[in-house]
């Protein structure tokens, strides 16, 4: 079942830390592409990071590279996005998307995400 569900958004100091989580069942984290989307207020929707255990590919925006680290929780079976040195302009809902099929379990595939979750807000503010 392509059901994923994020935990961990909030309100954050800017330079402050937040991890962010993308739960899904362990065939999912296994043999598909997971990436985190954000979405700003008037901006684009834009993809921040991506993993496939399925091939062992990764990507991250520049935007972001440096602070924010994604990985994988084997105990809690999910996708994290670990979030340091955050700056306002993080603020944003944060999606997690889930990928599968020959061709889209890369994280270097065009294909679209097809499975979404509900998102989290997070938001970077003094």
């Amino acid at each position: 079942q392509e059901r994923l569900e994020e935990s961990g958004g909030g309100l954050v100091q800017p330079g402050g830390s937040l991890r962010l989580d993308c739960a899904a069942v362990k065939y999912i984290l296994d043999f598909y592409a997971i990436a985190w989307f954000r979405q700003a207020p008037v901006k684009e929707r834009e993809e921040v990071s991506c993993r496939s255990d399925s091939d062992g590919s990764t990507n991250i925006a520049d935007s972001v590279k440096g602070r924010f680290t994604i990985g994988r929780d084997n105990a809690k079976n999910t996708i994290y996005l670990q979030m340091d040195n955050l700056v306002p302009e993080d603020t944003a809902v944060y999606y997690c998307a889930a990928r599968g099929g020959r061709s889209g379990a890369s994280c270097r595939s065009k294909s679209p995400f097809h499975a979404w979750g509900q998102g989290t807000q997070v938001t970077v503010s003094s």
